[in-house]
């Protein structure tokens, strides 16, 4: 039922905008271009028992020579919750903008793909590795993401294999293998899912959902439950009028 409900969702993100702030400078040694680290497109459709993720870029880089085909970027999907969730975008240094929050998280880079879900009380649970490979300059990524119309946050940050996370964070210096910000405390990612002039990512740090922002599916079985429980107290009063009504 959940996956009759479910439905794909398609979107675009400008190009030309890996630049973080506008200002951020990416690294040259190994040398990555912006359009690797260029979002330019997202979907989302179930897959079976979970759903099917793809991330389009300008160009599929892999200037690590990592096995997987890819090691520019460091992609991170965030799905909206249907009750609230988790505000912090994990370690990008964004939150979500507006109500609700975020109950799983994929992360794939070139030196994996990790998912996890997060409960009402923040605890997080890793849930099965999704499975991505490289189709032109696509990742799609199949994950054990309950099949549903969901709000995304997406974004994308420099990779390097010479971090315990993965990420290359944003500094002040400036060298070859550095990723250079003009402030201290920038976010990681250098491109984000969402409209063009959209100023807050960068100064506010906040970044809204894209997609189906609501949970139609969790909203569908709470009216279909509700509905259920109407009919059966419609009935039952129906019975007990007609035993009342006998001699």
């Amino acid at each position: 039922m959940l996956a009759l409900l479910a439905s794909t969702i398609t979107l675009s993100d400008p190009a030309g905008d890996a630049r973080g702030d506008g200002g951020y400078v990416l690294p040259t040694r190994p040398a990555i271009t912006p359009d690797m680290l260029d979002l330019r497109a997202f979907s989302a459709q179930p897959q079976g028992e979970g759903m099917r993720l793809t991330v389009s870029f300008s160009a599929m880089g892999n200037p690590w020579n990592a096995p997987s085909g890819h090691s520019a970027g460091v992609t991170d999907i965030f799905v909206k919750g249907p009750l609230g969730g988790q505000q912090a975008l994990a370690d990008t240094g964004l939150r979500v903008r507006g109500q609700g929050g975020w109950a799983y998280h994929l992360r794939v880079s070139g030196g994996g793909a990790s998912l996890v879900r997060a409960d009402s009380q923040g605890a997080l649970t890793r849930l099965p590795t999704p499975q991505v490979q490289v189709s032109g300059t696509s990742l799609i990524i199949d994950a054990a993401v309950p099949p549903g119309t969901y709000g995304y946050w997406v974004t994308n940050s420099v990779y390097t294999p010479l971090s315990a996370t993965g990420v290359l964070r944003p500094v002040t210096q400036t060298g070859p293998t550095l990723l250079q910000a003009g402030r201290a405390d920038a976010p990681t990612p250098v491109d984000v899912l969402a409209p063009a002039g959209d100023t807050q990512v960068y100064s506010a740090l906040t970044l809204a959902p894209v997609g189906e922002t609501r949970d139609w599916v969790s909203l569908t079985l709470i009216a279909l439950g509700v509905g259920g429980l109407l009919l059966t107290v419609v009935a039952t009063v129906i019975v007990w009028r007609r035993l009342a009504g006998r001699p």
